[in-house]
């Protein structure tokens, strides 16, 4: 079976995790402190801080932004919903657009027309690594008085307009989950430049105490969404192999573009031209009229044959836990995309053995 994602260890991340144990600072410790400094000294940033997954780093965006029930925060109802459910448990609500058609990013014409005297925040999503049209929204967003919180979960080294995705926000967030492209196994970053809310956000994440004043303080009703430093070794471990690890997610993706664009019925996630991206997840939209079976049973084929796939996100108007909205580009393009295998270590015969799987499933 060719698994859908595999996560690889590219240099140093056994030794650094040994020292990381043999410190005894397996909590917080130096790794912590050196991935945090990465992202500042990168992302044109005065304040990251790491967090224990790409959740918890958007909750704590949020409680840093000071989002409060009743606020709406706009996101996209085609991506993957951390967002709209760390917005449920506040008691915020959630507002879905439109994504393009073919970018599969949030549509900023549709955006606008969501935007309430109730509105507080917008969520740009950069799905499988392509960039949202940040020009267009941070006008927009600007123009309304509106919070801008990056959720780049799925975009870390992707540009628009040469700057990383992340450096427009207020406030924004990354994963190092398994499957990311830099992964601590479970883990996140949050980076601002306001110096107000990082302060209120390191509160949030231990406990709401200051332990440079007082232990055991409680300023405020704290969380505990620490990452530990030996998590932070890997990642740390990681981004010493930035380089190699990028080079190779270009080289998966450019086999697959090569491939896949000669297959009828295929189409492949627009990136615009503004956009440098580092595709983290292969993902194709189908013409099901031109295949033998629907998405769901070209899956089914495939798992057969030896591959593992992913479906395209639900959108969010698919799914119960949400008011009732329709969303008819975000439903089509659910119920049609299908995500193929997409690690950096994959070999130009796998994905040669999987497009012409997919190839062979034409009608």
């Amino acid at each position: 079976m060719i698994p859908w994602a595999k996560p690889h260890y590219w240099g140093r991340e056994v030794e650094l995790v040994n020292k990381a144990l043999d410190s005894t600072w397996i909590s917080g410790g130096s790794y912590v402190e050196a991935l945090e400094d990465y992202f500042v000294e990168n992302f044109d940033k005065k304040h990251a801080l790491a967090t224990s997954n790409g959740t918890t780093a958007i909750h704590l965006a949020f409680l840093g932004a000071g989002i409060e029930p009743g606020d709406e925060i706009i996101l996209p109802g085609f991506c993957f919903l951390a967002a709209a459910n760390i917005a449920l448990h506040m008691g915020a609500v959630p507002v879905f657009c439109e994504v393009d058609e073919n970018t599969w990013c949030m549509d900023v014409g549709d955006l606008e027309k969501k935007i309430t005297n109730k509105t507080k925040a917008v969520i740009p999503v950069h799905t499988y690594g392509n960039v949202c049209d940040m020009d267009a929204l941070m006008d927009l967003a600007q123009a309304n008085d509106l919070i801008v919180i990056e959720d780049c979960a799925e975009s870390l080294f992707s540009k628009y307009r040469e700057k990383y995705s992340g450096e427009f926000g207020l406030i924004s967030t990354f994963s190092f989950q398994a499957t990311k492209t830099i992964t601590t196994g479970e883990g996140g970053m949050v980076i601002t430049n306001d110096d107000r809310i990082a302060e209120r956000m390191r509160l949030f994440r231990s406990h709401g105490m200051n332990r440079e004043k007082v232990v055991y303080w409680h300023e405020l009703p704290g969380h505990n969404f620490r990452l530990t430093n030996i998590q932070a070794a890997l990642g740390v471990a990681q981004l010493e192999n930035r380089s190699q690890i990028i080079e190779n997610r270009h080289r998966v993706y450019d086999l697959y573009k090569e491939k896949l664009g000669k297959i009828a019925g295929v189409q492949l996630q627009k990136i615009n031209t503004n956009v440098d991206v580092l595709i983290w997840a292969i993902a194709v939209k189908l013409d099901v009229d031109q295949f033998v079976d629907t998405r769901d049973g070209i899956m089914t084929r495939m798992k057969n044959m030896g591959i593992e796939t992913r479906p395209g996100f639900y959108a969010s108007c698919m799914l119960n836990i949400y008011s009732a909205h329709k969303l008819p580009i975000c439903e089509k393009v659910s119920s049609t995309i299908i995500s193929l295998p997409s690690f950096p270590t994959l070999a130009e015969e796998q994905i040669n053995f999987i497009c012409d799987s997919l190839e062979s499933l034409h009608s």
